[in-house]
Order: C-alpha cells, then structure tokens, then sequence
C-alpha cells in the first residue's frame, strides 16, 4: 500500500476514489542535507510524508538563536498549520531525505469534496494538539534533567540515534553546555 495512504488511514479508512483524489496531487521531492523544505518569512503551502531521512521543525528568535520545536522521521507527515497560514516556522533537513508532497489547497479542497478528509484533518488535529500540549506540560513543569530523562525513557528513540546534540539541547530547551553537565552527571551517577 502507498505509505501515505497507509499513513492516512492510521486515522480514517479510505475508498480508493477519496485516496485517487489525493494521490493525482502528490509529487516526490529530495531534499539535501541542510536544505530547507520552508523557509521563515515564505508561507508555506505545502504538506509533505517523509518517506526517509530526518528533517527539524524550528524558529528562529531576534537574536539569531534557532529554537528547535520538533523532528520529523520516515513516515511522518510534516507540517504546520501555523507555517501554513503565517510564514512560521521552518523546516530544514538534517539528512537526505525524500518525501511525498502535496499541495495544503488540495487537502482544504478535499476538505470540501470528501467529508473522509474533513474528519482526517480533525483528527490529525487532536493528535497533534496532545503532543503539543504534552510537549508544552514538559517544559513549564520538569526541570532539565527531568526533560532528559523523560526523552531517554519515551519511544523516541530516534531523536537520540541521529539527530545532533546541539538540537537534541534545543529541543529540549537547554544549551549544548547544560545538556553536557546532565549526561556526564547522569553518566557518574549510574556508575
């Protein structure tokens, strides 16, 4: 089955005629390592499936720091609501990576067309919500280490695997330096 229909139907079940109407729209991209899929400041209009490689979901504050907010891997549909309707954030690719993309027009169209896609939007919605929600209840609430452990202790794995400490910091709301102390301390601690 086509991975973005299979993605899909995590949420819906789909005919092939509601699947036909998506998949006319959809168009292989590559992206290099450290290429950008979305851009801050450029609107973006497009969703896309990961089909392989990482990709990282940031923004960048006044003074130039960038603020990791999310990592994208195989089989992850990558993208913002808020990117789409306002420009923000970005989207860069931390390793080559291939994806499935679409036009964000076509799935409001679809919308319209097949009340299937209506119902996938909401619940890709909620879905992300929660994450979002549970990713916001970790930052005001756990300390950094607390943060660092819970990402070891989740399902994922990935994060630590491939993506590069300096992100891993970020995303986690730390420095580079603080993230260092964490491990070593945890390292000397379990020793």
């Amino acid at each position: 089955m086509h991975p973005l229909r299979t993605y899909i139907q995590r949420f819906v079940p789909l005919t092939d005629a509601e699947w036909a109407a998506l998949e006319t729209s959809l168009q292989p991209r590559k992206l290099a390592r450290k290429a950008h899929f979305a851009r801050i400041g450029e609107p973006a209009s497009d969703i896309a499936l990961v089909v392989s490689g990482a990709c990282r979901l940031y923004y960048v504050r006044p003074d130039g720091e960038e603020i990791t907010t999310y990592f994208f891997f195989e089989n992850h549909l990558m993208a913002s609501y808020s990117s789409c309707l306002s420009g923000q954030p970005s989207r860069l690719a931390l390793e080559p990576t291939e994806l499935l993309v679409f036009p964000y027009a076509r799935l409001r169209q679809l919308y319209d067309e097949f009340p299937v896609y209506e119902r996938f939007g909401r619940l890709l919605a909620e879905y992300h919500l929660l994450g979002t929600d549970e990713r916001m209840t970790e930052l005001l609430l756990l300390s950094p280490e607390q943060r660092y452990q819970t990402l070891l202790a989740s399902t994922k794995t990935k994060i630590m695997a491939r993506i590069p400490q300096r992100y891993v910091a970020s995303y986690l709301g730390i420095t580079p330096v603080s993230l260092s102390r964490i491990r070593a301390r945890m390292a000397t601690e379990s020793s």
